[in-house]
């Protein structure tokens, strides 16, 4: 199942968020893809945000497209993915990782929560959705 097979399933309706692949380019953005005997079962990225809107704060890096392909759930990919962008970001002068995910993903809500994310206030196009939760996190240097 892809990304936006998870979407459909658990939400109805595919992602529609504003996403441009170019957003994702160094070092304005960074995108990993993990593969498993040549296959691709773990992605994510990140991109800047340099203008305050609500929650979101200039120097943040925005996670985005982050998922592990049901086969290889459990291993620890997306441990290894969110630890892959929180550096790189870190390295591009990012100051804070925030992010956006759906009340329908238990499982991707226990990543940021035991990965040391917190809540903040709904931002961007999900400001007002009662689906949404956004957390952030504090990059150190």
């Amino acid at each position: 199942m892809d990304l936006q097979e998870v979407y459909v399933v658990r939400y109805g309706h595919e992602d529609v968020t504003p996403v441009d692949p170019a957003q994702f380019a160094a070092p304005l953005g960074h995108f990993v893809v993990g593969y498993l005997d040549g296959a691709p079962v773990a992605c994510g990225g990140w991109r800047a945000h340099d203008v305050a809107d609500g929650s979101v704060r200039p120097g943040d890096a925005e996670i985005k497209r982050m998922y592990t392909a049901d086969s290889v759930r459990g291993r620890g990919l997306s441990r290894v993915v969110l630890a892959e962008l929180e550096s790189s970001a870190r390295a591009a002068g990012r100051r804070r990782m925030i992010l956006e995910t759906g009340t329908r993903q238990p499982e991707a809500i226990r990543l940021y929560q035991t990965s040391g994310y917190e809540r903040i206030d709904n931002f961007g196009v999900y400001r007002h959705d009662p689906d949404s939760l956004c957390f952030a996190k504090e990059l150190l240097s």
